[in-house]
């Protein structure tokens, strides 16, 4: 649509990049986007962003055109460095695949958990990344998110932390799955969710 109406397709892949897949969000599903920004991940976690896209759209940013684009931190020197140590883990082979198998070991737990303690959610995960939602339907849409159990999160969110396991504080936030959550990890976490489920 964006081709036929002549609109600029521009993918924000700050939530994504890197975490759906080796090339973000565009990467999983086949779509190459006009522009693409990208935030801190490509720094392996400190303060950067980038933005890149189709040449002759480039072409327009100084010193090759008439926009001018300038920051603080702008080629950081350590943030560069962080972003290829990062980039260079990420290109290990099997990453991904522990990745996706870690998340799913994660959300399995949430659904059995919560189907323990006969509370009804509804887990969305692409990659590394997923959402639970206290809802009896499917989540699809930001209607579905807004009318999900709010109350609910937050209570379950606290007894999680009272039991070591620090999740994102928003229900409209992602939570992220690393390699370094292992079945250790997985174990601590059952447990935070049965009093997380209880409560």
């Amino acid at each position: 649509m964006c081709a036929e109406f002549g609109a600029l397709l521009i993918f924000d892949e700050v939530m994504t990049g890197f975490r759906v897949a080796p090339g973000g969000a565009q990467d999983r599903y086949g779509i190459t986007p006009d522009l693409t920004t990208m935030g801190k991940v490509i720094g392996g976690g400190l303060p950067v962003g980038a933005y890149g896209g189709r040449r002759d759209i480039m072409e327009q940013v100084a010193p090759a055109g008439p926009m001018y684009q300038a920051g603080t931190l702008s080629g950081n020197p350590l943030a560069v460095a962080a972003g290829l140590a990062a980039l260079e883990e990420l290109s290990q082979p099997g990453v991904y695949d522990t990745l996706e198998s870690n998340t799913c070991a994660i959300t399995e737990v949430i659904e059995e958990e919560a189907g323990e303690a006969g509370v009804s959610v509804q887990v969305n995960r692409v990659g590394s990344m997923f959402c639970p939602y206290f809802s009896d339907t499917p989540v699809a849409s930001l209607a579905d998110v807004m009318a999900t159990d709010r109350e609910r999160h937050r209570r379950f969110f606290h007894a999680l932390l009272e039991h070591g396991v620090m999740p994102a504080p928003s229900p409209f936030e992602a939570w992220f799955t690393s390699t370094a959550h292992d079945a250790d990890c997985l174990e601590v976490l059952r447990e935070a969710l049965r009093a997380g489920f209880q409560a």
